[in-house]
């Protein structure tokens, strides 16, 4: 911090009047706490980008992130910007934009980096006049995923342009900004991945009640829900799950009395029992197992243990569309797992698809490939018990 202010404490009087005393540790920390909290939100960026512009005295800071050599955008962020000047950009001058292709991590400013026939390009002439100048602060970021990220900050004509002390205290601000992405794409990709999951449980007609430590529902899924509606089995008091049979309550009790005093609950195996239902319809088969998390969330209200409920009356037949996405599999393959997952033999399943039994043997071995089984009983296995077997069976 004491490098920022001197920068600060050096700069001449209209430099000085450009950044409004912007580089206080009050406003940096401000930014910081606005770049990361602000991935916690419906709206990450936005607090962050507004505060960016201000820190360097900037009429607006834009956040691209991008798979190089596309023709659009796959997110532009602009707080408070014209709407229709986004979508100019982002439809028609987006791949035209010469100020790309920076050296990575370091700030340049639009003047320094595009020189020549590019300042008489159609992107000079109809979007910056049109947004106001070139005056333009930049840094591009890439990352091992191949993604890449631009970040902008401009100001308009009545200004002056961006000197050397707006790139210094931009550039302090990488290393941060670089963080911040790399745990924006994680959390994105954990989010993509959690959905097919969940969609993938759903569509095998699975059950997911996540619990805390006092038996108190976190979380349910769609088929979850219903269960719960029916109140035939299983039902909700006062927030805690009750089980119909007190056997099977019972049962639940102890395995969460368990894992409060267990040292390493990864160490605590899936644990199945079923559920007898009032109506007389078939019991319900559950597989419970404990929710992995580090030390200091254990106990209280973090999640302690996942229900996984199978109803056998319930017509289940995996999705092949959903088993095609989860494990990455080509259709035939995929058709063919929900082939196998729906009962009978290989042969069977060849005869049902209209291939040849060599031609099924071999997608076979492929789909054991892809998916981590080894036997065929292991693949239906895995496809029917859903996310309790998903993780225990890839090994």
């Amino acid at each position: 911090m004491a490098k920022l202010s001197g920068l600060w404490d050096g700069m001449d009087g209209n430099e000085g009047a450009m950044v409004k005393a912007g580089g206080s540790a009050a406003e940096f920390s401000k930014l910081l706490a606005d770049l990361f909290g602000g991935l916690l939100t419906d709206t990450p960026w936005e607090d962050f980008l507004r505060g960016l512009a201000l820190h360097l005295d900037g009429t607006y800071a834009t956040l691209i992130l991008t798979m190089p050599g596309t023709r659009k955008p796959g997110t532009i962020v602009t707080p408070d910007a014209d709407p229709q000047t986004s979508e100019d950009y982002a439809e028609s001058f987006f791949a035209s934009d010469p100020f790309k292709g920076l050296p990575e991590g370091k700030v340049l400013s639009f003047s320094d980096f595009v020189q020549g026939a590019a300042r008489t390009s159609d992107f000079w002439r109809d979007f910056l006049e049109a947004a106001g100048g070139d005056q333009i602060l930049g840094v591009d970021l890439r990352f091992d995923s191949g993604f890449e990220a631009r970040l902008r900050v401009t100001r308009d004509r009545s200004r002056h342009d961006f000197g050397a002390v707006e790139r210094d205290a931009l550039q302090a601000l990488v290393p941060h900004l670089r963080h911040a992405i790399q745990l924006f794409e994680r959390l994105q990709a954990s989010g993509a991945e959690h959905g097919v999951y969940r969609g993938v449980v759903e569509q095998m007609g699975v059950a997911a009640i996540t619990l805390d430590h006092d038996g108190k529902v976190i979380r349910t899924n769609a088929v979850a829900e219903r269960l719960l509606a029916e109140e035939d089995g299983l039902t909700l008091a006062g927030g805690r799950l009750r089980l119909a049979a007190g056997s099977a309550h019972r049962t639940l009790e102890k395995l969460l009395k368990l894992l409060s005093a267990e040292a390493d609950p990864a160490a605590a195996p899936p644990q199945r029992f079923r559920i007898e239902r009032p109506s007389g319809r078939r019991d319900l088969g559950v597989v419970a197992k404990a929710v992995t998390t580090p030390a200091f969330m254990r106990g209280g209200k973090g999640a302690a243990l996942a229900l996984f409920i199978s109803d056998p009356g319930q017509d289940a037949a995996p999705d092949p569309e959903a088993i095609r996405d989860l494990f990455q599999l080509t259709r035939m393959e995929a058709m063919l797992a929900a082939a196998l997952a729906g009962g009978g033999s290989l042969v069977e399943a060849a005869d049902r698809l209209g291939i040849a039994h060599n031609t099924a043997r071999s997608h076979l071995r492929s789909i054991f490939a892809k998916t981590g089984a080894r036997r065929q009983s292991q693949l239906v296995h895995l496809l029917h018990a859903g996310m309790t077997e998903l993780g225990g069976s890839s090994t």
